[in-house]
């Protein structure tokens, strides 16, 4: 009987550690948690698009400097990310939506992740430097304005989505610098294209996630509240996107420019959005909340589209 209590308890054992082990996140889950890749794979997106915009035509060379603008703006964007979870890894604990993030969750330590930051800043910088200087350097001011400044910003003030705003829409931008090597009227409207785009986007995301961000002390909306006002600012900046993202086609842009057709494409979508922005305000629920975000991601995905497909098309 003792010996058959032992094995027991020994395979018991065995069991144990086998179900630990099968349980323990690998270090590619962890990489991809710890680096946000989905929306590290969105932003970089939108820097290809950019660069697609920005060259006069596509040769042998192009594909080596999407290569590099894919692998360097991963690394930023990443390296971001896990600066973020680093300043935000107590806070993180106390969101439900966060909580099981490799750091508050204990899979990864803090020493481990600051590591994997810097070697993914420095890496980025090399690559972004190798495509041109200018593109490097707002890559830098990017990670700089994310972690140092929008960061911090989230438990004090609801400016902080205006502050974030900015390394937020400099991906798009980016993209055309690394094409052309220098900023001018072009960059500046797709800079300010996604700028625009930003605040009804994380107001959205801000009023359906608005009690557990509560939990952590983050301020999200313009006002602090659900309310009338902050459904009226989304509609309002919604109609700013829609008015940027329709200059180019008054050719006040310089070699950005719409056709009549993208601009009714792209027209057309604004107004799809600018719908679940107004019936956020009508409804003034969760459910309209999410529908305006989903709409939104789809939204500044077409448009880069139709602006890449226009363009070549054309």
């Amino acid at each position: 009987m003792y010996l058959c209590t032992q094995l027991n308890q020994g395979y018991l054992s065995i069991l144990d550690t086998l179900n630990h082990t099968a349980s323990k996140p690998s270090l590619f889950s962890i990489f991809v948690a710890i680096t946000k890749a989905r929306l590290a794979l969105s932003v970089v997106f939108s820097t290809i698009a950019g660069y697609l915009l920005g060259i006069d035509s596509w040769s042998s060379q192009n594909w080596i400097t999407v290569l590099l603008l894919v692998i360097g703006g991963y690394c930023m964007v990443g390296a971001s990310n896990v600066f973020n979870q680093i300043i935000e890894k107590d806070l993180d604990a106390l969101m439900d939506r966060t909580k099981n993030r490799p750091l508050p969750a204990g899979t990864i330590t803090k020493q481990t992740a600051f590591i994997i930051g810097v070697v993914l800043t420095v890496l980025g910088l090399i690559i972004l430097y190798y495509v041109n200087a200018k593109t490097a350097m707002f890559g830098a001011i990017s990670i700089f304005m994310y972690v140092s400044l929008y960061t911090p910003l989230k438990t004090l003030t609801p400016l902080s989505v205006f502050v974030g705003a900015f390394p937020g829409a400099i991906p798009y931008m980016l993209g055309w610098v690394a094409a052309t090597g220098h900023f001018g009227i072009e960059a500046g409207t797709l800079f300010i294209i996604q700028f625009f785009w930003q605040f009804p986007h994380f107001w959205a995301i801000g009023w359906f996630l608005y009690d557990d961000y509560k939990k952590a002390g983050f301020f999200m909306l313009p006002t602090g509240k659900k309310d009338k006002k902050t459904a009226l600012q989304t509609i309002l900046y919604t109609v700013w996107m829609i008015i940027a993202s329709v200059i180019p086609a008054f050719g006040f842009t310089g070699k950005l420019f719409l056709s009549k057709i993208a601009t009714a494409l792209v027209l057309l979508l604004g107004i799809w959005m600018l719908v679940y922005a107004v019936k956020l305000y009508k409804e003034m629920d969760t459910k309209a909340a999410r529908k305006l975000m989903i709409v939104s991601v789809s939204y500044i995905t077409l448009l880069q589209m139709v602006f890449i497909f226009d363009k070549f098309l054309r």
